[in-house]
């Protein structure tokens, strides 16, 4: 094998420079009403990801989501709210789900169109907070935080309902990883 002349290797670019990290701001979803939904919108803010469904026993965590997403966003919070029929429990036409989100608990916080979480399909959100946070959502309602710093991921079951005491203090937490900016 030849040498390779040492002026050659200083010229060569460091391939083995790293990445920088995929952070959840990187992701886009479809918004409900069509066109997208960067995740980039949200820099430095603490997001909440809920997989949601209108036709499940746990859909009237819509008012605790929408009551935290009110109390926290003047600090750099959202809740994301990502329909899903991976259960079998949401409409699959968009203006419905955005009727009922709308008529039915006000909410106002961003809503994606349709999405799919689990398996070979899953969006490469979910896919990013599954492997981060151990695991797909197992239910509807499932709720992953992510901190200020967009690397940062802690999980909630369905069960945690949003204004329980250990998800708000997870919250209060995920807003003092970063100053708003």
């Amino acid at each position: 094998m030849a040498e390779v002349p040492r002026r050659a290797l200083l010229a060569t670019p460091l391939l083995m420079a790293a990445a920088p990290a995929q952070t959840v701001f990187d992701f886009r979803l479809e918004a409900l009403e069509g066109g997208p939904l960067a995740l980039s919108e949200f820099r430095g803010q603490a997001l909440l990801v809920v997989n949601t469904a209108s036709f499940c026993g746990y859909t009237p965590q819509y008012e605790g989501l929408q009551r935290l997403h009110d109390r926290f966003a003047p600090m750099g919070f959202a809740v994301i709210g990502v329909p899903s029929n991976d259960f079998r429990q949401e409409s699959t036409e968009a203006a419905k789900i955005r009727e009922f989100c709308e008529t039915v608990y006000g909410i106002t916080f961003p809503m994606a169109g349709l999405t799919t979480l689990r398996g070979p399909q899953a969006h490469p959100l979910f896919a990013w907070l599954a492997a981060r946070a151990g695991g797909p959502p197992r239910w509807n309602f499932h709720k992953y935080l992510v901190a200020r710093d967009g690397l940062a991921v802690r999980s909630f079951p369905t069960s945690v309902a949003p204004e329980n005491p250990t998800l708000l203090q997870a919250v209060q937490a995920a807003l003092g990883g970063m100053p708003t900016g």
